[in-house]
């Protein structure tokens, strides 16, 4: 068998108040929420950074942290009962509210917190893209902290693979595997954070939708390619041609992310 890295065990349940359990898994989404709101309020007090257009302010934003949290839960949750186990959910329906037990879909999430935004937009009174490119540059921050609590949780590790650094994941046998976690915290989280702060900093929130477009191709292509080192979930393994759900559910997004970058180079910086 060859070299294998120990897998560096540690507790999922950080801490528990009386009966009641702190979940690494919570946390992170969590501490998601929090940062990516602490993110945002920084992008909307720089007046530098917008253009002429109405900009969400301050208070959009702390409405934003509310109704952000619906829609990642509600649409993760829903998202990963609908793509990737309804046979299960439907024969045990009690389960789906069982969050804290895992099985969150990035997709679904993005679907919950692109109504989210809707309604909100519509609410306030501004640009749905404008708020929609606020929400975009900070999602990274969360995915980073997802794909780290799915490391600690063990779970969604990646295919068996003899490269120096696999590990054998406690539930998943003792094949060495990819850490495909880690690759997607890279990517999705910390690569793809500094790709969208770049592009704000040279302007990119002066055309709405253009933040939205960039983050949409930039997690499509990471989670395909991560999809390359990450074993299918077990009940769907792969579909066809060597794809899995979630590169067939990052395509869309792919088209989408294209179209916005499209509408928004025809556009005039000054008129954003």
């Amino acid at each position: 068998m060859p070299f294998v890295i120990a897998y560096p065990v540690i507790d999922p349940v950080l801490i528990s108040i009386g009966p009641f359990p702190i979940r690494w898994y919570a946390l992170a989404y969590i501490s998601g929420l929090v940062i990516g709101w602490a993110y945002a309020q920084y992008l909307v007090r720089r007046p530098s950074l917008w253009g002429p257009s109405p900009r969400p302010d301050a208070t959009c934003i702390d409405d934003l942290l509310v109704y952000a949290a619906i829609g990642v839960i509600l649409g993760g949750r829903l998202g990963y009962v609908l793509f990737y186990n309804p046979a299960f959910y439907l024969d045990h329906p009690v389960d789906v509210f069982k969050v804290w037990q895992g099985g969150m879909s990035f997709h679904g999430g993005f679907a919950g917190t692109v109504v989210a935004v809707y309604v909100l937009a519509r609410r306030r009174g501004i640009l749905v893209l404008r708020l929609g490119d606020v929400v975009s540059a900070v999602v990274p921050i969360g995915l980073f902290l997802g794909r780290i609590a799915n490391f600690i949780k063990p779970e969604l590790w990646g295919r068996s693979s003899n490269v120096p650094w696999a590990m054998a994941f406690p539930g998943a046998g003792p094949v060495p595997r990819h850490p495909s976690q880690l690759y997607e915290a890279a990517l999705e989280g910390v690569v793809l954070f500094l790709i969208l702060f770049i592009a704000v900093r040279l302007g990119a929130l002066r055309r709405p939708g253009l933040v939205t477009g960039i983050f949409a191709v930039g997690y499509g292509v990471a989670r395909i390619i991560c999809e390359f080192f990450r074993e299918p979930d077990p009940q769907l393994g792969f579909l066809f041609g060597g794809a899995t759900m979630g590169m067939l559910l990052s395509l869309p997004l792919i088209a989408v992310g294209v179209v916005l970058i499209l509408r928004t180079a025809r556009q005039k910086a000054a008129l954003a």
